[in-house]
């Protein structure tokens, strides 16, 4: 998401953070380059005018220019800039506080993926709201549209509206909100149909739907792949339905993350969640604040946190932490990190939402390294008997060929993975000699991990001395 832009800004604000004292000239030129990263994203023209010329008035100013570090002021007020283009510093959340059934009404073109964003919304109302949903799929024209929704909604385990064959959009619509109060439904979402293009059929068809079901939300699903075309589409409903938010489609596959940046300023309208994937937990609420933060290689350490509070199981996460305490860390411990890894989106995924973290991305790019050795790894662990696994120093060199054949790598490969879990044994160890999780956590600040974290010059932390193996282990990552 956002690669090629990211890839871009961050090579062009290196450039301006090595110089150290800044003129105009070196301002208006980086402004120059952000202007044309703007628009081989596909940012709609005006769109990146306003955005470099309100950024070029702030940053060419006495205050910047004088600062002792105007390189980093510059890129500050990039970010801010990002963030109001974005839509400001507040994430719009779906409005649910109405007399029930809340209905949210879905538009957009045939293909942008608004029956399988429905569902997702769906499972994430009732997910994390807590609340009763149904959904009712008024798109007639498709076929088999009202089925797939009906099977999606089996998937996420959110009821559907019976159907009917011929039933209108419009007679669908009443019939949806009649079931939604007998059942006592807290939000009704309705999936309207899809056309090729836009036209008058089909605003014409959602005016009634809306006329009929008095909608609290109106979306417009859009496919963040289309570019300059998602945006186009975008002016055309605002035109005509009283839009209240915008989805995105498939923003994991868009590098150039053109259409995300244009919207909200062409619509007027909040771009309210990101489709970032396949799966139906794969839609996240839209941050401004983060998405700048990681166009511009600042990561995203609250979405990593979030991603890995949906993803690391709680009881897993307990037993791992008391095995540790006790210094035990066996192949079984190390798969289990893995797999945990896999499941928040691999090394890649982790890297860009670390701060500081984008070289490290692109160094792994260019090695070639990427979730395979994930996989790797698992496989070599796999091909151990259950007593190697939780005894490792019984791999001889006879048992190493014998792993290493059974799965697909290397002897080395198998060293490889030995020598890390031996490395992260010692430092289990370390950790409890200094008096486990808590004694560690007064190294980071002399009374709990919320005491702040003094310099990390010279070994030392807040002037206690770290043991010589954990000082190595943190030289070799």
């Amino acid at each position: 998401m956002f690669d090629t832009l990211s890839d871009r800004l961050t090579g062009v604000f290196d450039r301006l953070r090595g110089r150290g004292a800044l003129n105009e000239a070196d301002v208006r030129e980086a402004m120059r380059e952000v202007r044309v990263a703007l628009l081989e994203a596909d940012v709609a023209l005006p769109v990146a005018r306003q955005f470099i010329d309100a950024v070029t008035e702030k940053a060419v100013g006495s205050q910047v220019l004088r600062s002792v570090t105007p390189g980093q002021q510059v890129v500050k007020i990039v970010n801010d800039a990002l963030i109001e283009m974005l839509g400001g510093e507040e994430t719009a959340p779906l409005v649910l506080e109405a007399k029930p059934p809340v209905v949210i009404l879905m538009v957009g073109l045939q293909g942008s993926g608004k029956t399988t964003t429905t569902a997702k919304l769906g499972k994430l109302i009732r997910e994390k709201h807590g609340r009763k949903a149904m959904m009712a799929s008024l798109d007639v024209n498709r076929p088999a549209a009202q089925e797939q929704l009906k099977v999606l909604g089996e998937q996420v385990e959110v009821m559907t509206l019976p159907i009917v064959p011929g039933q209108q959009p419009v007679d669908i619509a009443r019939r949806a909100l009649e079931s939604a109060r007998l059942q006592a439904v807290d939000v009704l979402l309705l999936d309207t149909a899809g056309r090729l293009h836009v036209d008058q059929a089909l605003m014409a068809e959602m005016k009634a739907v809306a006329g009929v079901s008095a909608p609290t939300e109106v979306l417009l699903v859009v496919d963040a792949l289309t570019g300059q075309d998602a945006v186009n589409v975008a002016q055309s409903f605002s035109g005509e339905v009283p839009l209240t938010g915008v989805i995105l489609t498939r923003m994991d596959g868009d590098a150039r993350g053109g259409a995300a940046l244009s919207m909200r300023a062409v619509t007027g309208k909040p771009i309210k969640f990101a489709g970032t994937g396949e799966k139906l937990d794969a839609l996240e609420p839209f941050d401004p604040q983060r998405v700048a933060g990681r166009i511009l290689g600042m990561g995203d350490i609250v979405g990593l946190v979030e991603k890995a509070a949906a993803t690391i199981e709680k009881e897993e996460a307990d037993k791992l932490a008391e095995r540790m305490l006790k210094g035990q860390f066996d192949m079984n411990d190390l798969r289990t990190q893995l797999n945990q890894m896999q499941k928040m989106g691999g090394l890649g995924m982790l890297a860009g939402m670390m701060p500081g973290m984008k070289k490290a991305k692109q160094a792994m790019a260019a090695s070639g390294v990427d979730d395979r050795v994930l996989l790797h790894m698992d496989a070599i662990i796999g091909s151990m008997t259950p007593k190697e696994r939780s005894k490792p120093e019984l791999l001889n060199a006879k048992r190493k060929k014998r792993v290493a054949a059974g799965s697909g790598t290397q002897v080395q490969d198998v060293n490889k993975l030995l020598k890390m879990h031996q490395e992260m044994g010692r430092a289990m160890k370390q950790i409890r000699k200094m008096g486990g999780l808590k004694g560690l956590g007064a190294l980071f600040g002399g009374g709990g991990m919320g005491g702040g974290m003094p310099g990390l010059g010279g070994g030392a932390m807040g002037g206690a001395q770290l043991p010589p193996d954990l000082q190595q282990l943190m030289k070799k990552n």
